[in-house]
């Protein structure tokens, strides 16, 4: 029995060993190329689905913190409209009452003003059209959707000169809160495309790494056989050297 063939055999316990202790089939390019090639593509991919999926649910927060804002708007908005529908009412209240009425509206406008200004995520504003078009990296390759970001400022509500002292037309603060209910669903409808995305990613890196694992694990029970088979033939081998060596020892005593 030849030193390399024992060689090889001690190469393929060592590679058993290897293998069990990692509990992997592949543990470098030697053990399967190509296999190796496709695990870390499948590997790549599924940490992109998962990253992906964090993405989405960082922007679904950034979601609610608009359509907070923007329901903090709506409710200034809708009393802004009573009042103004309370000022139509001349029978009743005259100039004094009306100017009352503004002062009311005023600080209702101040109130949108501030929700506009101040509604932020991670320091970026949300709701006073500086942010417009924002990416969501939510695919594994970086690609995904855009949330488009509201204006909810006075002048952008068309509401900034609205005052009930004088002439005024209710008609602006009806487009004005239907402006801001249209962009409260565009957020809603983000938010369940953003859910839809996460449970996509999910599912998708789960049998991605389900795909990775039947290539590069290792099957437990066949590797303890084959590392008992080499075992064995690694003692029988050892054992028919001996005896070679034996052998030739009894032949070379005969020409001394």
């Amino acid at each position: 029995m030849s030193i390399s063939n024992v060689n090889s055999v001690s190469s393929n316990l060592y590679q058993n060993y290897q293998q069990l202790s990692s509990g992997k089939r592949i543990n470098s390019a030697a053990d399967d190329a190509a296999g190796l090639a496709i695990a870390e593509k499948l590997q790549s991919q599924s940490n992109g689905y998962d990253v992906g999926k964090k993405n989405a649910a960082t922007s679904q927060d950034m979601v609610n913190v608009a359509e907070g804002g923007l329901a903090s708007i709506t409710d200034s908005l809708q009393r802004i409209r009573e009042l103004g529908v309370q000022a139509s009412n001349s029978a009743i209240y005259g100039d004094s009452e009306r100017k009352m009425m503004q002062q009311e509206i005023d600080q209702l406008k101040g109130a949108i003003s501030d929700a506009a200004k101040n509604t932020r995520f991670n320091t970026m504003s949300l709701l006073d059209g500086s942010m417009g078009s924002s990416h969501v990296a939510s695919g594994p390759d970086g690609s995904g959707m855009d949330i488009n970001m509201p204006n909810a400022t006075l002048a952008a509500l068309g509401i900034e000169d609205f005052d009930v002292t004088g002439d005024f037309d209710l008609s602006v603060i009806d487009d004005a809160i239907d402006m801001v209910s249209s962009a409260r669903g565009e957020m809603g409808a983000a938010y369940n495309r953003l859910g839809y995305t996460m449970n996509y990613n999910s599912y998708a890196s789960l049998n991605t790494t389900a795909s990775r694992s039947r290539i590069e694990d290792l099957d437990i029970g066949q590797a303890v056989s084959d590392m008992k088979k080499n075992d064995l033939l690694q003692e029988y081998r050892l054992m028919m050297q001996k005896k070679q060596q034996e052998e030739d020892g009894k032949v070379l005593q005969l020409f001394r």
